[in-house]
C-alpha cells in the first residue's frame, strides 16, 4: 500500500459521506471511480457525485443476466442527472465458451460454476473498469451482511491495487431511505418488493422480515460469505 493511503480511517472517520467523496475526488481527480449496481445505496452516492459535480467516473457491470427493472433504471438515471455511466460487459469469446461447455443455467449446478460465471461476467470486466484507477468508491455498508460487518472506512485492495472506499459504511438502512425520499433519488422498484440487494435475475430472490439483506443472492448455496467476487478482502 502507498504510504500516503495508511492514516485515512482513523483522519475521515468524523466526515460526512459527501465529505468523504469529495476528498478523494478532490486529491485523485481523474483516478477516482464509482462502481454502482444501481442499488439503493449506489443511488445514493450517484446523487452525491452529480450534485456536488465532483470528478468521479461512474461505471456499472451489465453481466447480460440483470432484471429488466435494472436496466430500465439505469436508463432513468442518465436521463435524470445528465451524468454518463459507463457500462463494462463480459467478453464475448469468454461467455461463449462458458455457456457452450457449462449451460447457459450453470451456476446452479455447483459452487465452482457460480464462481466461474460470477468471474466471467464480473470480476473480469472489473479488471477493465479499474484500469488507471486508484481510488474505488463502493457502496458496502456494515449493516448488509455479517460478511460485511467488520469493513473499514478504507482498505487496500490488492487484487486491484487501488484503495477502496465505502462513504456509506456506518449508515443504516433508514439513513438511505431518508435520504432516498428528501432528494427525490430514483431507485429500482424491487426494493419495493422486498429485494433488499439486486443482482443478476436468476441469482436473485425476494427475502422475508427478519432475513439477511444478502440471503436472497444466490439462496440455494449454504452457508452466509456469498458474494460473487467483486469484494474479495485479499488486504487491509
Amino acid at each position: 500500500m502507498p504510504t500516503n493511503m495508511m492514516n485515512y480511517n482513523e483522519e475521515l472517520r468524523h466526515l460526512s459521506p459527501a465529505e468523504i467523496l469529495e476528498f478523494f475526488s478532490a486529491r485523485y481527480p481523474g483516478k477516482t471511480v464509482f462502481s454502482t449496481s444501481l442499488g439503493a445505496d449506489d443511488q445514493v452516492i450517484t446523487h452525491m457525485i452529480v450534485e456536488r459535480k465532483l470528478p468521479v467516473r461512474i461505471f456499472t457491470l451489465d453481466t447480460g443476466r440483470l432484471f429488466p427493472e435494472t436496466y430500465e433504471l439505469l436508463d432513468i438515471t442518465v436521463k435524470k442527472y445528465q451524468y454518463p455511466i459507463e457500462v463494462y460487459y463480459p467478453d464475448a469469446v469468454s461467455l461463449q465458451k462458458m455457456v457452450t461447455e457449462k449451460g447457459i443455467n450453470l451456476f446452479y449446478d455447483s459452487l465452482a460454476n457460480r464462481q466461474l460465471c460470477c468471474a466471467v461476467r464480473k470480476t473480469e470486466p472489473l479488471k477493465k473498469a479499474l484500469k488507471d484507477a486508484e481510488i474505488w468508491i463502493c457502496g458496502l455498508r456494515h449493516e448488509q451482511s455479517e460478511n460485511r460487518s467488520g469493513l473499514e472506512l478504507t482498505e487496500w485492495d490488492e487484487e486491484h491495487d487501488v484503495l477502496k472506499v465505502y462513504p456509506l459504511l456506518t449508515w443504516t438502512d433508514e439513513q438511505v431511505w431518508e435520504y432516498i425520499r428528501e432528494n427525490k433519488v430514483p431507485y429500482n422498484p424491487l426494493h419495493d418488493k422486498k429485494y433488499p440487494s439486486i443482482g443478476c435475475q436468476p441469482c436473485t430472490r425476494a427475502v422475508e422480515t427478519g432475513e439477511d439483506t444478502r440471503s436472497g443472492r444466490w439462496w440455494w448455496e449454504e452457508g452466509t460469505k456469498r458474494e460473487c467476487g467483486l469484494h474479495v478482502r485479499a488486504g487491509k
